[in-house]
This record gives structure tokens, sequence and C-alpha cells, in this order.
């Protein structure tokens, strides 16, 4: 019987075809490199149900079986993609899926960020009750970095707030409620940017100390896409400075994340929870089930 190999940190959907043999993450974490290598090597998996573990082409390889990777979620940049191709093995995400959600985390960091509801809380919670004055949404330019699908939908909700929404895409299309420009046009001219492309070298460090260095003073940065799309330490440097006014932040370089935007209290952190409702982790689960059975049925495997 053919073995998958399901390496998010949890996974509780069903539908596997009844040829397959499933064999659940372990360690009930995100894998190393190393973790990874040792499961395949084990199970020699024909499938594997990916999460964000670093599938190198040393991983990948040590699957001698291996077919299928099915992603749950969006994001690609944990696998190598060329080794994948040159070893035959196909590649699926779940694009769709996630796309609700982590619009609707960006909303509430935005929210968290410009009217300071953690310090207002922490304030409130230590016996204080003059709270910190906010900022309004409406009114404001919010600049869009990547209209996909999570974009978008973040940029329709911010036109409800009374906005003008801004976007940057490398994309030809036009998007109803968007006035594409440029990125630097962007940059300069957005009291709040939110960034919503994927990480490969064309976008890390996107926003750079040299593209901070050219916001708008006093505006807000917003990551809830990848890690390594921001040069935290120049971020870090720009807010203790007074140049941006805050950030939020839910994907870091490294993750855990123990760095220095921990110490400022008008930065809100989240732990890389965009995807993470009931609701979203149930689709993406089980359309990456539905993606890995449509693959091996289509390979002739099962």
């Amino acid at each position: 019987m053919n073995t998958v190999i399901t390496t998010t940190s949890s996974f509780c959907a069903e539908g596997f075809d009844e040829k397959l043999q499933v064999v659940h993450n372990p360690y009930g974490r995100k894998l190393s490199e190393d973790e990874a290598i040792i499961l395949f090597e084990k199970y020699n998996p024909i499938g594997i149900i990916a999460g964000v573990e670093p599938l190198t082409e040393n991983a990948l390889r040590a699957s001698p079986n291996l077919k299928v990777v099915s992603r749950c979620g969006i994001g690609m940049d944990s696998v190598d993609l060329d080794a994948a191709k040159k070893l035959g093995i196909s590649v699926l995400n779940t694009p769709e899926a996630p796309t609700d959600a982590v619009a609707e985390l960006t909303i509430g960091l935005i929210l968290a960020l410009i009217r300071n509801i953690p310090a207002n809380d922490t304030m409130v919670r230590n016996g204080g009750w003059k709270g910190l004055k906010g900022k309004l949404l409406k009114d404001k330019t919010i600049g869009i970095i990547g209209c996909g699908r999570i974009g978008r939908k973040v940029g329709c909700i911010m036109k409800a707030f009374g906005c003008t929404v801004l976007g940057y895409d490398l994309s030809d299309t036009a998007f109803e409620g968007i006035i594409k420009t440029g990125l630097d046009d962007l940059i300069c001219k957005s009291d709040i940017i939110s960034l919503h492309v994927p990480l490969d070298e064309s976008t890390k460090n996107i926003i750079s100390e040299e593209r901070m260095g050219r916001m708008k003073e006093g505006s807000y940065l917003i990551n809830a896409s990848r890690g390594g799309l921001v040069d935290e330490d120049a971020l870090y440097r720009y807010i203790v400075s007074g140049k941006l006014s805050g950030a939020a932040i839910d994907c870091f370089c490294d993750e855990p994340y123990k760095g220095k935007l921990k110490e400022l209290d008008n930065v809100v952190l989240s732990p890389h929870m965009g995807s993470s409702t009931h609701e979203t982790r149930e689709l993406m689960e089980s359309r990456a089930v539905e993606n890995l059975n449509m693959e091996l049925r289509r390979l002739g495997i099962i």
C-alpha cells in the first residue's frame, strides 16, 4: 500500500483514497529539513500533504517514491520547485481557501494598530483608564502591494471604510476599486501599506531600508503575507525614530520570532495566524486531500 505523510503541525481531514496509508507528523510542530528527511527515508511516501517545512532538494530526494506534494495553503516558497520539476514531482496548492481568513486578519491588524487596541487593553488590565487616542481609517490612503485574491479582498473592505486604495501588481489587469500605480508612487503616497505577495528572489526585502525611507511620514506597515518581505532591523529603526507610526506583522524571517520588534508598544505581533480559522483550516485540508487524490489518479497510481 502506498504511504502519504501529512507534514503540517496538525491535520484532521479525512477523505484519502482507501488505497493510501496515511502517516501524520509525529512532532506536532513545523518540521526542520533534517526531520523531514528522516520521515521521508523511513516511510518513502508517494505523496505529502505539506505545511511550511523546508522541502529542499535533499528532502525531496529522500523519498524515491515521491510523486506529489500537495500544499495545505497558498505559498510555494518552502518547496524547491526547480528540484521538484527535475525529479518529476507534481506540486499543488490551495490558493482560494485562505483568502477570506487572511484578508480579515489583515483588517484586524490594521484596526488594532491604528486604534491602539493592544496597548489600551494592557493599560486597562493594569488599572489605567485614560486610553491612547487612535486614528480613523476613513479618508486614509491604503497601498496594496500584490493584487491577487487576498490583496483585492483587502482593497474591497478598505473601500467600505471610505479609504482610497492604491494597488501595485505585476499583472496588467485592472481591478475594480483599486487605483493601479507604480511601486515607488504607492510607497510615497500611502498612509498604510499592506503586503500581499509571495516570497521569491524578486520580492525578498521588497520593503527595504531604502524604501522605508521613502514611506510617508507617520505611515504604517502591515505584513500578513510572508516573512522575508521586510527588512525587520530597518523597520525597528524607522519606528523608533518616529518616521513610521507603527507596524503589524504576522510573518517573520525567523519563526518563532524573537527579535527587537517585541520591545515596541506600537507594533502588533501575531504568530503567523493568517489562515488560522476553524473554517479555513478545514477547507484547506480537505482541498489538499482532494488535490492529492486527483493527481495520484491522474498519474494512474491509485
